[in-house]
Formats: structure tokens, sequence, C-alpha cells
């Protein structure tokens, strides 16, 4: 044990334990001198011997007070509410009990800015008051002896003695002391330390079997390597099993691991990936989803709207002419439609969008099938804001169209993407406007051995696909995102995602997958 730690020693631990075995009354500075190393390398050393408990370090620290020039400068010629005092008495000599501020200022030889402090010292010690602007000295001023005042000693106590410490301040000082704490660039203080060492149990006993001196290789050459010479060269030993500092290393955030590999899961399932703006027009939005023009998601309670612009510019007119009918009629899907006047100028209306299935109708107006498409977007909803809702969140859409594209080929899909995930699947009936059939994905917690909606899912219905001309069938579903990643950081409050709380984010693991269910 004794062999392992002499080993691990430092070349400068090991000069100083040398010293101090002849020695312990040295100082930092004479340890320096003697084994020709930097004083801080001495007080290293000390540091790491004393956390082995190899010896003990006792460190005294003195607070050394001086003047500084404005304080040497006060105390040879006086502090500036002494000259205002000294200048009141002259003025009371010749008779003028009122004197301005301007006249004291001029024979007291002060600056306006320590006039003004001044008159805060003056007023405090009784020794003038102020009346109408100007200055009047009082009883206890007239007969106050500058020479017998306590500050006018204690500085010229210090100028005399150049450097003292603070601790040897004589007693009568004191409380004058502690009124010149605030007035601190009076003074210098130069902070000195003295060690004194104690070896201990341990150390005797390295000292007892002896201790080598001798250079140790830090960094090997090039030549080194080549020749072999390092093979004959001292190396300090190491203790691999002492303890290391905790490290944060930089790691991507959770939500963005999780949107991360839910892009990769999709590419590897062969979809390409569609990007969009958060702003929408109503029409793409609501409208190409056959959404009805009065229906309660469009209220500003449930949709941000915004002024800038003001408008939208739509599509073909020809589109913009079948959707309308798809509304009012239902075209010639079979459908009555909804039986009311559609408005374009409602459909002009610029909206934060409210889901990415908007990007997803855009797609199809701009590619023709067989197709695989996905996005990932933040969207934006009237939500109140609380544990699991917030006005702002991600949402991940696609859509897969087809000649051969059935409702079954859907859950298949769907099936495939949450076992990617981890998680086991069912499905339920749900209603969307703009699907049918449609459905709502659900997955299983173990921890809460509940089951848990993640995302709806449906065939787009032809009101939606007619006025695309679109033949085949065509598969939509979307989630949320911030749900997986709660569920994966084992978070109840949604808006832990997004507080700055670096404590929880550097507890996280620096993996993909956060928790594997």
């Amino acid at each position: 044990m004794i062999d392992k730690i002499k080993n691990e020693l430092h070349l400068y631990e090991k000069k100083l334990l040398k010293e101090l075995s002849e020695n312990t009354d040295l100082t930092p500075e004479e340890i320096a001198e003697n084994e020709n190393m930097p004083v801080k390398a001495v007080t290293s050393a000390a540091g790491m011997l004393s956390s082995k408990d190899i010896i003990s370090v006792d460190k005294t620290s003195t607070d050394n007070i001086s003047l500084s020039e404005e304080g040497k400068d006060y105390a040879i010629n006086g502090l500036p509410e002494h000259r205002i005092l000294k200048a009141l008495q002259g003025f009371s000599e010749e008779g003028k009990e009122e004197v301005s501020l301007e006249e004291i200022i001029d024979r007291a030889g002060v600056s306006k800015q320590q006039m003004n402090f001044s008159i805060g010292v003056l007023m405090r010690h009784k020794w003038a008051i102020m009346k109408n602007g100007k200055l009047s000295i009082t009883d206890e001023g007239k007969n106050a002896n500058l020479n017998d005042l306590p500050q006018v000693k204690f500085l010229n106590y210090i100028l005399d003695k150049k450097q003292i410490a603070k601790e040897n301040i004589p007693n009568e000082f004191k409380k004058v002391q502690k009124e010149f704490d605030k007035r601190k660039e009076l003074f210098e203080i130069k902070t000195t330390q003295k060690f004194k060492f104690r070896i201990n149990d341990l150390g005797k006993e390295i000292i007892d079997q002896g201790i080598t001196i001798q250079e140790e290789a830090t960094q090997l050459t090039h030549e080194q390597l080549k020749t072999g010479e390092w093979k004959n060269l001292h190396y300090r030993g190491y203790d691999i099993n002492a303890s290391a500092p905790n490290t944060f290393p930089g790691k991507v955030h959770p939500l963005q691991q999780t949107i991360e590999e839910i892009r990769s899961i999709f590419i590897d399932l062969g979809f390409d990936e569609a990007k969009g703006t958060i702003l929408e027009s109503a029409f793409w939005n609501f409208d190409m989803l056959f959404q009805p023009q009065d229906h309660a998601a469009r209220e500003m309670q449930d949709t941000f709207y915004v002024s800038n612009p003001p408008i939208a510019d739509l599509p073909s007119d020809e589109l913009v002419e079948k959707t309308k009918e798809e509304h009012e009629t239902g075209g010639n899907t079979g459908s009555r439609g909804w039986q009311y006047k559609w408005d374009v100028e409602v459909a002009k209306q610029m909206v934060l969008r409210t889901h990415t299935t908007g990007l997803s109708v855009r797609y199809l107006s701009e590619h023709e099938p067989p197709l695989k498409m996905f996005s990932v977007g933040r969207v934006f909803r009237r939500e109140t804001l609380d544990y699991k809702h917030l006005p702002e969140f991600h949402q991940v859409e696609g859509i897969v169209a087809g000649d051969d594209m059935s409702f079954k080929n859907l859950l298949g899909i769907l099936k495939e993407f949450y076992k990617k995930l981890g998680f086991k699947v069912r499905f339920r009936p749900a209603y969307f406007p703009y699907t049918y059939l449609s459905v709502e994905s659900e997955i299983y917690v173990p921890e809460k051995k509940s089951w848990m909606e993640l995302g709806g899912s449906g065939m787009f219905r032809p009101e939606v696909l007619e006025p695309l001309g679109i033949k085949t069938q065509v598969a939509a579903f979307g989630l949320g995102i911030e749900r997986l990643a709660m569920m994966r950081c084992n978070v109840e409050d949604i808006r832990q995602l997004y507080q700055s709380d670096i404590g929880w984010l550097r507890q996280l693991p620096v993996t993909k997958n956060i928790k594997s269910f």
C-alpha cells in the first residue's frame, strides 16, 4: 500500500515531503528556494499531500492595511469634511454664520462632489445644519478641535505605521475603523498567508521507507519511441480507481432526439420528407380538408389568425371552384356536401397552421401517386396552458397513396411504425372531418398499466381527393411528438420539455433512445 502511494506521488510532492522531513517550520518560499520550485508549486503540492492525509496544513490569512495615495493626501491635508468644518469655523470667526456652498467650496479647496458627500457627515456629527441652501455652523462645530478628532488620529496613525495588520490596530481606533469601512478608496489592503505544515502518520511511514527524487517522464517524443529510450524512463503511477469530477457533455435535447428518431424511421420505411411554412391560408388548412367554414375549430378561440399578411393568394381558379362545389353540393362524389354557401374571402384568411395536414394536401396537389410522404413541424392552437397542453407543439404527419392502398395497409404501416418506436399499439374507431374510415392509435404504457391515445389516422374522403384529381386511395396519419417525448423521459408536465432546467437535462442519458418500452 505504501509503495503504491509513493509511486503515485508527483515529483513536487516528493520534494516537499523531503524538505518537511528535515524541518516542518519552513515557509513555502524557503522550500521553493531550496528545491528550485515555484512557490505556487509548493502550495499546490501541499494541497495534494493534505488531500491524501500525508501531511496537515494550517493556513492563516492576515489583512494588512495601509493608506492609498488619496488616503495619504487626506491624512496630511485633512478629510474634505474636516476642511469644510475648518472653513466654517473661519467664517464664524469673521461673524458670518450662514455661508453659501460656493463660498465654502472655494475656501476649503474641495470639489462639488466632495462637498455633497461631506454635508451628510457634517450634519451627522452635528457640526453644521443646512438652511435655505446654506450651511450654518453649530456650537459643536465651533468647539470641535480637528487635531483631537478620532478620524484624524486614525489616519495619522496608519500614515506613521505605513502598514499594519488589521488585527493589531489598537482598540481605541476600532470604532472609527468601522466607520472608514465604507470609504475603501482611502486604504489598500494586502492579504498575506502563513502556512504551517505537520507530517501525519502516513507521511512518517513514507519517510521511514525513503523517498527517491528523480525526474519523471511526462511527455514522450517521437525519437524516444523510435529508439526505445522510453523503456528506461521513469513514469509516475496513476490511481485508476480515483474518483473523477462529473462531466456533462453536450447532448441533443430529448424532444429533438424523438423528432430525429421519428424522421429516421419514416425514411427507412421509404417515405419522402416534405416541409412547409407555419403561416398557412385557411383554404389549405381547412377548406381543402373538407372542413366547413362554420366549424367550431375555425373560431378565434381555437385558431390563431394573423393580420399581416391580411389575405393569402389562393391556387388556381379551377381548384378553388372544385373545392367550393365539394363544400356546397359534394361535387361528383355522391355526397351532399355541407349544404351552405361557401365564401372565398373566408378561405383567404391567414392562420398559424393548426396541423400539418394542410402540407399533405399541398403535396398531393403537386405530386402524382404512388407516393409516400411525411412531415414534421410545429403547429399552433389556442389551448389553455396546463400540464398537458401548450399553444404550440410538434406534429408528425404522413400520407400514402397508391392503387393498392387500403385501410388494412394503413393499420399495418402504423403498427410497424409504432413497433420501431418500441410500442405495443391498438386502434379504436374515431371521427375526423377529412377521413373515413378513421381510427385513433393507442399505445400501452407499462408503468401505468393503461393505454394512451397518441394520434389519429384514416383514409382521405373523396371530397378531399376529387378537387385534386386523385383517383387512388390515400391514407393519412398524424401524432403529437411531445407526448411521446414525455413518456420516454418520464415527464408528467409538458412544460418541462421547454424549460431551461439544466439540472434535469444533465441527468438524461446520452443515448438515442432515452427509454425503451
